[in-house]
Parts: C-alpha cells; structure tokens; sequence
C-alpha cells in the first residue's frame, strides 16, 4: 500500500478543500469575466494601444509593493481571517465597478484606478492561497491538489471568457463586473465554515520585517529558485505580449465583436485544460527543462501568427495552441517553485515568484504596448516573439530543479545551543564561530565546498558570512556568520534540511579525524550593559 500511486482525485475527499476548489472555479469564472469586460470596456473609452495594454499593467503593478509583505503575512499570520478580508475588499471594488460603469460614469483613469485597487486584493491574497493547500489536504494527496487547482483554473478559463463575451454583448461589460463581486461570496462562505486547526508554535511568531527580510535572504541564496525565477521572467516577458494586445487585435484589426473576443479567450482556456490533460503523460517522456522550452518556442510561433493572421477562423486553433503551451510553461514554473522550497519558507517564496510573473506581464504589457503605439500591433508581437526565442539561451544555465520532498524535511541535527537563564531572547545580533582543522593539501577543496555552506546558512537566515585561515597556523580555519537574534538563531536551526545536511558534511569531510569542529555563540552586549559603571 505504500507504494500505491495516488489517485489524481483523492485531493476530493478532503471536504474544506473540495468546498474551496468548487469555491475557487467561481470566483476564478468571475476573475476572467472582469478581466474580458475591462480589456472591452476600455477599447470603449479608448484606441490607444498603450490605454489598452496599461489594463493588464494596472491589475499586475500592485505585486511590485505587495507580493513581499503578502507572502511574509502569509507565514505568520492566521490566513482564513487573513483571506476574508481581501476577499471582503475585492468584492466591494468590483461592486463599485459595475455600478459605476452600468450608469455610465467609467472613464480611462477611473477604470484603470479600480484595476489597480483589484489588484491590490490580488497580490495580498496570492500568496496566502498558494500556501493554503498544504493544510487542507494530506502529504499524499498534495500533488492530487495542485493538480487539480491547476484543472480549475483552466476550466474557469475556458468558461469565463465565453460568457463574458456573450453578456457584454447582451448587457454590457457592468455585468461581468457584477458577477464578479457575486463570485467572491462563494469563497467567503466556504472561509467562514472552516475551522482551521491552530497550530502551537515552538517559538513567537515573526515581525512581518524580520519574515520579510528572512525570506529575500532566501531567495538570493537559493539556486533552484533562481532557476525558477530566471526561466519565468525569459517566458512571461515575451508572452505578455499576446495577452495585453489581445483585445486591440479583435477590434482594431479584425474589426471583432465582444463575442468574437471571448472565444478566442475561451480557444485559451481549452487548450490549457487540453493541454494539462496531456501534461502528465508528457512528462513521462520529456523532463520540465525541455517542456518549457518547447512551450516557449511553440507560443513564439502564436506570437508570429497573431502578428499576420487575420482570418478569426484560423486565429481560434492557434489560440487553442497558446493555451497549451501556456499551461505547459506555468504548470512546469509552478510545480518546481513549489517542491524546490521548504515549508517554513514557502509562502515567501512562492510570493517572490509571483512577483516575478506580474512583474514580468506588467513591464512586458508596458512595454509591447508602447512599442505598438509608436510602430504597429505586428512589430511588437514580432519582437516579443524574438525575445522568447531569445529566453532559451538561458536554459542550459538555468534548469529547472528536481527536488525530493525528503530533503526538504528538517535534518534537527544541530545541537541545541546554550543560552544564559538571564539572557533576552530577542537580543542580537548573534555571532555564531565555527573552527575547523583543515590539511593544507585540502585546503582548495575545503574552501569550494564552504561556497556552497554560506548559502546554505544565508538561505536559512544568517545576513552576513565569513571564513578566515589564521595567518600563524593555515590549518586553522574559522567560518562565522550572523543571525539577527538569539530567537532567529534558534528558528535557523529549525529550518536546516536534510538536503543541507549533506552539504554541510561535504565540507566537514576535510575535517582532520578525531578533532572535532568547534562551535561557539556570541551576544552582542546588552543596552543596559554599555551604559553599567566600569
């Protein structure tokens, strides 16, 4: 039975999560409804492409302020409570939205400001919700849930967008705007009917900037995530470019109807439920690394047709295409962001990517659609479609990661460290010394492998790292490295991996035999003490 695969719908039986996935679809449908009735609306208000393409910049900007502090709230503070308000305050704005615009009060400014504020409430749920899955469902049936989350998003949409184009032709783009807001109370009554298990911390919950701060550390020291991050922003960089101009595309050059517009929105959304149904066998055959580099070159080729072909007939399987190779892109993206950090990081972490994704569609949507207003639509889908091409000189230098889940487990195998009863436990910063006794023959080696120890200790929490040899004796060698606080250095110990242990060893490898490695702690003096009479 251990070995038994799991099934793909066992995330199902987990009743908060099935609630919330069904929730999720709703409001999800509603998301794409909105985003079909702004792209409309403002070719209403406006044919400059730049007005058009700063739609999509002003629901992805806010991620630029709000993704770190979201994902650091995430870590630390209760997210059911967390998730009601956000969801609350884009429900009030989407209302405010469809009201404005049904008595035909909406302007440029006015619909780009209501963006920005729906965004807001984007980036501040994001991270929470992407961290979420975790409590709702076992360790066994995680991937069976972001599978399935995956599944929803794409089924929402292929349906949002279709109707979106059908009630703005009916009614108006204020109904989608109004369904909407009614798509946020389906994952508000599933929040308010939970009752989410507290969880008894061994240690007080962090300051939001010192959760900040922890997790960026970790994020410049974390190769595999590097890896993640460098890969999406070469993607999504270049594909913004078919998302942001779409709507111009349907009405300025193939002289399209709202209809015609959510079709070939609804053409995406098929193609990435197609394409995630094709997903795993895929990656049974070919790794992440070359999926997403086909991906890539298969949506530079959409790109190009989007840029020559004005046949609406033609341009809905080519759509088809883009939603596959899309899906293919985020879903390999996401999987590797997820399983390539551990628990006590990954909101943080998972909120750095999602920065670099809006970031990315927001500079591209910018940019493409600057570079249509000065040139043509064609010109700027064909120098996106170049600067994909271009992203995939970056894969050999930055494959995706293959992490295990076991060595993302905590290793707990530092010893616990000593401190004074008296002692403050939020008094730092503290210097942590460990001294090694090193064979000269093996002193290059011994210094290659410490390379890969400061980043271990920098992802962990440590802002400052060093190893100096004693100039009397060169097999002495000393590594020191700083936490911000005893408290911090005791949640660093916490958060070393098994993955790490090994690393950890490789270096202590070239200890000399028989000599153990010293370690020693040390306080800052206290404020009381550097004022005490000598």
């Amino acid at each position: 039975m251990a070995n038994e695969k799991a099934s793909p719908w066992g995330a199902l039986k987990h009743s908060t999560f099935r609630w919330l996935w069904l929730a999720s679809i709703a409001s999800n449908i509603g998301t794409w409804m909105h985003e079909v009735g702004a792209g409309w609306l403002m070719t209403s208000l406006s044919s400059n492409p730049m007005h058009v393409a700063l739609v999509q910049v002003a629901g992805s900007a806010p991620m630029f302020l709000l993704a770190l502090p979201a994902g650091a709230m995430a870590d630390i503070i209760d997210k059911r409570r967390y998730l009601l308000i956000v969801q609350v305050w884009m429900a009030a704005v989407a209302t405010l939205l469809a009201t404005l615009t049904l008595l035909g009060l909406t302007t440029v400014w006015l619909l780009l400001s209501l963006t920005l504020a729906m965004g807001v409430g984007t980036a501040l749920m994001m991270p929470a919700w992407s961290a979420l899955t975790p409590e709702l469902v076992s360790k066994r049936d995680l991937p069976s849930a972001i599978a399935l989350s995956s599944l929803g998003i794409n089924v929402a949409r292929a349906l949002g967008p279709a109707i979106a184009g059908v009630l703005v032709s009916l009614s108006g783009p204020w109904a989608t705007f109004a369904l909407n807001a009614l798509s946020f109370f389906a994952v508000m009554a599933v929040l308010l009917t939970w009752k989410r298990e507290r969880q008894v911390a061994a240690f007080p919950a962090e300051r939001l900037l010192g959760a900040m701060r922890a997790g960026w550390r970790y994020s410049r020291a974390s190769r595999p995530l590097q890896s993640v991050l460098v890969r999406a922003a070469a993607f999504f960089v270049g594909a913004s470019a078919g998302t942001s101009l779409l709507p111009l595309i349907v009405r300025s050059e193939l002289k399209g109807s709202a209809s015609d517009f959510g079709l070939l929105l609804g053409s995406v959304g098929i193609g990435a439920v197609l394409g995630a149904m094709l997903l795993p066998k895929l990656r049974e055959r070919i790794s992440a690394n070359h999926l997403v580099a086909m991906a890539s070159v298969l949506y530079a080729l959409v790109l190009l047709a989007l840029a020559w072909v004005r046949d609406f007939a033609v341009l809905l399987p080519v759509m088809l295409l883009s939603g596959a190779a899309w899906i293919a892109v985020l879903s390999n993206l996401q999987v590797s962001a997820q399983t390539s950090v551990p628990d006590w990081v990954r909101a943080r972490a998972l909120s750095v990517y999602i920065l670099v994704f809006f970031g990315s569609m927001a500079a591209g949507g910018a940019l493409w659609g600057y570079v249509a207003s000065h040139a043509s639509i064609p010109v700027a889908l064909l120098a996106a479609s170049g600067c994909l091409v271009l992203g995939l000189l970056l894969t050999p230098r930055f494959t995706l990661p293959v992490t295990e889940s076991e060595d993302l487990a905590p290793s707990l195998h530092w010893p616990a460290p000593i401190l004074a009863d008296e002692a403050d436990r939020e008094r730092g910063p503290v210097m942590i010394t460990l001294q090694y006794d090193i064979a000269v023959e093996h002193a290059a080696a011994f210094r290659q492998a410490m390379n890969e120890v400061a980043r271990m200790r920098r992802r962990n929490g440590a802002f400052s790292w060093g190893l100096v040899q004693n100039s009397e004796n060169p097999r002495h060698w000393q590594e020191f490295f700083f936490d911000e606080s005893w408290l911090e250095h005791l949640r660093h110990h916490g958060r070393v991996t098994r993955a790490e242990q090994r690393i950890e060893a490789a270096a202590r490898h070239f200890q000399t035999p028989d000599v153990p490695v010293h370690i020693e702690h040390f306080l800052m003096p206290a404020k009381d003490a550097a004022h005490a009479p000598s």
